[in-house]
């Protein structure tokens, strides 16, 4: 009987503590530019630094002037690297729209068509009513 109590134990505990390969999640993708953005992250920190220092006069000019130099030089290496590495996302296409014909004068002003209303000098639709039209400027009178 005590025999099967510890085999229940221990069975129990090692259910509980044995990991599966397949049910530990798979690591996050590592991106090629993570380095460099750390490296970024750093430069802009010292820059802070610095100008903090040399605000609370802990440098001279000369010497805030050319290590400022020098990190603002190790930054444009750095984002330019970072460019280089990142993919450029392609432009999207341009869309065309097709502008509706304008209506001939002295038809009514304002056509209620749906829940839309179209103005009747340049076809433009809106969704409520509206004094003057957002696209052409001229008056909405319904």
């Amino acid at each position: 009987m005590f025999a099967a109590v510890i085999v229940v134990i221990l069975a129990t505990t090692l259910f509980v503590l044995f990991i599966r390969a397949k049910d530990i999640p798979a690591p996050d993708p590592v991106s090629p530019t993570q380095h460099l953005e750390e490296r970024k992250a750093a430069i802009y920190e010292n820059l802070r630094d610095l100008q903090f220092e040399y605000r609370v006069g802990k440098l001279s000019d000369a010497d805030y002037q050319s290590t400022k130099l020098s990190l603002q030089k190790e930054l444009a290496v750095v984002l330019g690297e970072i460019d280089k590495l990142t993919p450029k996302a392609p432009a999207p296409a341009a869309v065309k729209v097709k502008r509706p014909e304008p209506v001939a004068a002295g038809t009514v002003h304002a056509a209620v068509n749906g829940d839309s209303i179209a103005c009747p000098h340049c076809g433009a639709k809106f969704s409520h009513a509206m004094k003057f039209c957002g696209e052409c400027g001229k008056a909405l009178v319904s």
